[in-house]
């Protein structure tokens, strides 16, 4: 599904955000992508979608090779990979369903978008997709006036309502607090068991990581350490990963429990 073949990223100022990478990652798979800042994380994720183009190498997503992906052909390519951000990107002014209907666009010619009329089929799609988050009643609701993981939700019911093969998460728990945080891994697993939707998650909190992903790929100055089942971490692989400084890492007895 997803191939990267000595892929490696240079930034226009020299550093080198991606350092001879190498991986394999299957439809359906639940994969965790972990390091410190600055290590490459954002930037492996962003390659699968071209939000970042890559230096060296070939990147292979569902049969296509990315680099060569420009205009028409790359909107294309994006519908199918759902995008979730730190900072949830909804228009907090607007109501849930007009955020989550906002993934249709790409789709509506462009008289329907410059009035924001949907039809009917979408605005069903849209509602299936809250439901499907547990945040239906929210539906005509402000976002502006929902909480940090209710906005979370409704910006993963969006990627739901277009259909993606992928979901791409660059640290979406970071800003929630710890019982929120674990919520939306919730629903991030639901998605990938149910919907057989690959999900790659850069994440900060490694105990989370631990518990909800089923691989886990970790990452120092750019190049993968470590490619392997989340429970086989050890505290040694930790500390090759995160330069021996495990004070961030998470409890001891979440490594004993994955040792």
């Amino acid at each position: 599904m997803i191939k990267f073949d000595h892929v490696s990223k240079i930034y226009p100022n020299g550093f080198k955000g991606l350092k001879d990478v190498s991986l394999e990652i299957e439809q359906g798979e639940f994969v965790g992508i972990i390091g410190l800042s600055g290590a490459g994380k954002t930037t492996l994720i962003r390659t699968v979608n071209k939000m970042h183009d890559i230096s060296e190498g070939s990147l292979i997503v569902d049969d296509v090779e990315v680099k060569n992906l420009k205009g028409k052909a790359l909107r294309r390519f994006r519908r199918n990979i759902g995008m979730i951000f730190q900072s949830f990107n909804l228009v907090t002014r607007t109501t849930v369903i007009n955020n989550v209907m906002s993934a249709f666009v790409p789709d509506l010619p462009f008289w329907r978008c410059l009035f924001g009329i949907y039809r009917k089929e979408d605005k069903i799609k849209a509602l299936e997709a809250l439901d499907n988050m547990g945040i239906l009643e929210k539906a005509y609701v402000r976002c502006d006036q929902l909480s940090g993981g209710q906005q979370q939700r409704v910006a993963l019911a969006r990627t739901l309502a277009q259909d993606p093969k992928i979901i791409l998460a660059d640290e979406p728990v970071a800003a929630l607090d710890p019982v929120t945080a674990r919520q939306v891994m919730n629903d991030f697993k639901k998605i990938n068991t149910e919907r057989n939707i690959t999900v790659l998650i850069n994440i900060h909190h490694v105990d989370l990581a631990l518990e909800y992903v089923d691989r886990i790929i970790g990452i120092a100055a750019g190049k993968i350490v470590y490619d392997g089942p989340s429970k086989k971490i050890t505290e040694a692989i930790l500390s090759e990963i995160y330069g021996g400084d495990l004070s961030k890492v998470g409890s001891a007895s979440e490594l004993e429990r994955h040792d």
